[in-house]
């Protein structure tokens, strides 16, 4: 395949405009068209990129030209347009969580396996350039064993979703829940992956009382892992616009012989964290001298959402699809962290602790097989 030609499916999301950038750092690549019902939307978002409008996506995927198709949609609708573009023979990439529910997550997975083609979601923290290193300190030893993992991630309020013509975000029907639903599933992908352990248990709180609106602004997660690791979760939408940057982000891991300690710097001009600081202290005697240190990773500044690890994210999901190999991050990822939220918020409901339950999505891709 000599060049790959992708369709945006949606538009009304803050993330379209900001992945066009990226393409031009993804060779081979090229964005062909776009669809979205707002006429309005979608004429000024094609005519400023210079590819061609779909008032429908349905006519979209059943082009020859498209070859793969990113999806935008409001979550309650990415698993229709997720399992009709695979069955059209298009590769799928859906921005996460990727569905209201896990359930529509595992339809999506078993379309795409059942035609043959790729299937993936853009949890991009893992191609960034501190959370490589800290998983490769972590591979080496250099904390011991993963005891407990710290996450923080506080966006701006969620009037910007109404501002920025996604307003279903606000409506738990159509998004599916808030911020431990949209922004959560970053960390719970990254703990995973950090530990390559799934979660067997949550404890969930949420609140509603930041805007008093259908889903919570403000939400609460203990996550603990089959290997006996505990994490905390810390999401909101809460803090004010006026924050540095419009986000809050910090990740800690703490191990037997030492800790790792990163507050990621997040620009919402270029989506990009060139420069960032990574503290080890660690006792394991590789690392013990200094025994605190901190590491200074510089990534090529790129525009975009998510910046080089956006890019790094496109150019992996592309590269699979002409290998014909799994993505890094693959569609079982994805559902992997949607289950966890949603033991969190059943958890909320009940005031108990839930166990995690996780599809085991290849029986199922056998028995439809067979």
């Amino acid at each position: 395949m000599s060049e790959i030609r992708v369709g945006i499916i949606g538009l009304q999301h803050l993330h379209p405009p900001s992945y066009l950038p990226l393409f031009r750092e993804t060779p081979g690549v090229r964005v062909v068209a776009a669809s979205d019902g707002d006429e309005a939307l979608r004429t000024r978002f094609c005519g400023e990129a210079g590819i061609e409008a779909h008032a429908r996506w349905e006519d979209m995927v059943r082009r020859d030209d498209v070859d793969a198709v990113l999806v935008f949609l409001p979550h309650v609708d990415c698993r229709r347009a997720g399992i009709r573009a695979a069955e059209a023979g298009k590769h799928v990439v859906v921005e996460k969580p990727g569905a209201v529910d896990a359930e529509g997550l595992r339809w999506m997975i078993r379309a795409a396996a059942k035609n043959g083609v790729v299937f993936s979601l853009p949890y991009v923290w893992r191609y960034n350039v501190v959370a490589q290193e800290m998983k490769r300190l972590i591979d080496a030893g250099a904390v011991g064993e993963v005891v407990a993992l710290e996450g923080r991630c506080a966006a701006g309020p969620p009037q910007r979703y109404a501002a920025a013509n996604s307003a279903w975000m606000l409506e738990k029907a159509k998004s599916g829940g808030g911020p431990m639903h949209n922004l959560g599933v970053h960390w719970i992908d990254l703990f995973r992956w950090f530990l390559k352990d799934e979660v067997k248990s949550a404890l969930g709180e949420v609140s509603h009382r930041g805007h008093g609106i259908d889903i919570e602004d403000n939400a609460f997660a203990i996550l603990t892992f089959e290997g006996g690791a505990v994490g905390t979760l810390d999401i909101s939408y809460g803090v004010p616009a006026s924050y540095p940057a419009g986000r809050d982000l910090y990740i800690g891991i703490r191990g037997t012989k030492g800790v790792l300690v990163w507050s990621p710097n997040w620009s919402e001009a270029t989506s990009a964290s060139e420069e960032n600081e990574l503290m080890l202290c660690s006792e394991a005697p590789e690392y013990r001298d200094p025994p605190a240190r901190r590491i200074r990773l510089t990534a090529p500044k790129v525009a975009g959402y998510g910046g080089a690890a956006g890019a790094a994210y496109l150019n992996d999901v592309f590269g699979a699809i002409r290998e014909r190999r799994p993505p890094g991050i693959t569609g079982t990822d994805g559902l992997r962290a949607l289950e966890v939220v949603e033991a969190v918020y059943t958890s909320a409901e009940t005031g108990r602790r839930e166990a995690v339950k996780r599809a085991d999505v290849d029986a199922a891709n056998r028995r439809e097989d067979g």
